[in-house]
């Protein structure tokens, strides 16, 4: 029982990242109708916008973690935020009249500079950095299961920040104007909307909370790579196809879903298959999503759509 809670922690940990990239993509598609495949790579430059911070505030001598987090966090979520908007304004939105494989191909190619950039002008950007601890490294005894304690704020703080964007998007004035715009956006236009503001607030808004999801990546593994958001966008963009693309609680569904599979996975297959090691959980997962897509291609939740006369 003990192993088997551990393997639910670890899920929920995962499926809390995987959500947060694919609210994202869900909120990019929802507003515009476009598929932003550099989204993962934009997670990427927070994670190490996130490690810039600390390191900054190391060498002025701010030695208290809970400042250092601060600055991380900060700094990541503005970094991405405004690259989020400026991504929006300078490339998807010139395409808007564009066929979408346009937008399609040209947020791809964007994903892949932005990778190189970061291999290249980072300081020995090819290689693994080791992210800080900063949260407390104690654990938690139930029985015998061992919950660590900087684990659990990362959880919490996932749910708060996916709490919160809901609260932002159903409860707000800018909310009700996203989903204004994610209805009709000429109709919003008229009604007085600003049609570029809402966009690149809410590009900024989902590129900050790739952001969140690099850090809590680094601050859950201590390290991060300039490779992890291809891998990271690929499950999110999955997750949020599962889940229903363009419906924000499916995409808080298929990514812990996925997450779920990637469990599964990994405990499942070394005892069916001893030569298969666990480290096939992505081929596993992956595997599945093809087969539900297959037999739900609309998603697990299908977004509403009313007929516009």
């Amino acid at each position: 029982m003990s192993e088997l809670g551990q393997y639910i922690f670890n899920g929920l940990m995962l499926g809390m990242i995987y959500a947060m990239v694919a609210v994202g993509f869900t909120l990019f598609f929802g507003v515009l109708d476009v598929i932003k495949f550099s989204h993962g790579d934009v997670l990427m430059v927070g994670a190490f916008a996130g490690l810039a911070a600390s390191v900054g505030m190391t060498m002025l001598n701010f030695g208290s973690p809970w400042l250092q987090l601060l600055a991380v966090v900060l700094c990541a979520i503005c970094v991405t935020g405004a690259l989020g908007a400026a991504i929006a304004k300078y490339l998807i939105l010139p395409l808007r009249k564009a066929p979408p494989l346009n937008t399609l191909l040209a947020t791809l190619m964007l994903g892949t500079v932005i990778r190189e950039a970061v291999r290249l002008f980072y300081p020995d950007g090819s290689n693994p950095k080791p992210f800080p601890r900063l949260l407390p490294t104690s654990s938690i005894e139930l029985g015998g299961l061992s919950l660590r304690v900087d684990n659990l704020m990362l959880l919490a703080a996932g749910t708060a920040v996916i709490v919160g964007v809901h609260l932002l998007i159903t409860r707000t004035r800018l909310g009700m104007a996203i989903r204004a715009v994610a209805q009709d956006g000429e109709t919003a236009r008229l009604m007085g909307i600003n049609f570029e503001a809402v966009v690149l607030l809410t590009f900024a808004l989902g590129s900050g909370m790739a952001a969140l999801a690099g850090v809590m990546n680094g601050l859950y593994y201590n390290e991060i790579n300039f490779n992890i958001g291809l891998l990271l966008g690929v499950i999110g963009f999955a997750a949020a196809i599962l889940g229903g693309l363009g419906n924000v609680y499916g995409a808080i569904l298929g990514g812990f879903l996925f997450a779920g599979l990637q469990v599964l996975g990994s405990a499942a297959l070394p005892a069916l298959v001893p030569d298969i090691p666990s480290a096939y959980k992505d081929v596993f997962a992956f595997a599945v999503v093809i087969v539900l897509m297959a037999w739900k291609p609309t998603g697990l939740i299908a977004e509403k759509s009313s007929e516009r006369v």
